[in-house]
């Protein structure tokens, strides 16, 4: 089984965007015996809490329902955890590879290659936007892991 870890700033907007569409993407694919998914922020702030409302609502409107996920920070033990860790921009990749142990057996790497903007300070249409964004990361991400043995 392959494990993949997303991780934004606060694990309440971007991240677990993330990690719902590519639940729903992977039993689509019927990859679901094979990947497993989480998500959290290099920050503690929302640890406990529902993704944000905009994130829950911009999900629901594209089938994916993400109110069981609760935030939460990462930890050293996911880097033993998780085969691959995505990082949502340049500043949480930083901090992650800050934060690997010596011998952490994790892939630490950006998602899309660049950063997914942060819309927590925007309206609904940032939300939007990055569902898009994301959405396309992980088509992608589905087909990589369907290639894998």
């Amino acid at each position: 089984m392959t494990a993949i870890l997303f991780v934004c700033l606060g694990n309440i907007c971007r991240s677990p965007l993330a990690e719902g569409i590519l639940r729903h993407r992977i039993r689509a694919a019927g990859l679901e015996h094979a990947v497993s998914v989480d998500s959290a922020g290099t920050a503690a702030w929302h640890t406990g809490k529902t993704p944000d409302p905009r994130s829950i609502a911009v999900a629901a409107r594209n089938g994916i329902d993400l109110t069981g996920q609760r935030a939460r920070q990462v930890t050293t033990a996911d880097f033993k955890t998780f085969d691959i860790i995505l990082a949502m921009d340049a500043a949480n990749l930083a901090e992650l590879r800050a934060r690997a142990p010596a011998g952490s057996r994790a892939e630490v790497r950006r998602f899309l290659g660049r950063d997914v903007p942060d819309p927590y300070y925007g309206g609904p249409e940032g939300f939007d936007h990055v569902f898009r964004m994301l959405d396309e990361g992980c088509v992608a991400l589905v087909a990589e892991l369907s290639e894998r043995p």
